[in-house]
């Protein structure tokens, strides 16, 4: 392979670390507001039901309160089928993970302290992807299956 085809130590931390970093780390935050988000609906609704249980004379009150309880069950299936909070805590710690080699290799840290720096670099961050995309394959493979949907 010749050098013109090869990325430098400074366009692999632009095109692809940096990139990756920035990725799990703004899917980290997305998880953590929706998972957040799905459970105050759940708290507020769950907390809401026994006050409106003691109002005997509310109008539609048997409708208002079974709403809030399918809201409750809607909230926490969506978060369970799209496993938000699961991904909030892999995906922050991918992230983590890559701004740790990064800094390393920065900070010319063993195992960066030697001639093949960047290739270490190289093969240890992509074997964090490799690793994080085959956990994603293995959670979507074992899923179990929705009727009608195959």
């Amino acid at each position: 392979m010749s050098n013109a085809t090869q990325l430098t130590a400074a366009e692999y931390f632009d095109q692809r670390l940096e990139d990756q970093i920035t990725w799990y780390s703004d899917a980290s935050d997305h998880s953590k507001v929706l998972y957040s988000g799905l459970r105050v609906i759940e708290i507020v609704a769950a907390a809401i039901i026994p006050l409106l249980s003691g109002m005997n004379n509310l109008l539609y009150g048997k409708w208002i309160i079974g709403g809030l309880g399918m809201l409750i069950a809607i909230s926490a299936a969506t978060g369970s089928l799209f496993k938000y909070h699961e991904n909030w805590i892999q995906y922050r710690a991918t992230s983590e993970a890559l701004k740790h080699e990064k800094f390393l290799f920065l900070g010319r840290s063993a195992p960066y302290d030697g001639e093949n720096a960047f290739q270490i670099l190289v093969q240890r961050v992509e074997q964090l992807i490799s690793k994080e995309n085959s956990n994603w394959t293995v959670a979507v493979k074992t899923e179990p299956k929705i009727a009608g949907r195959e």
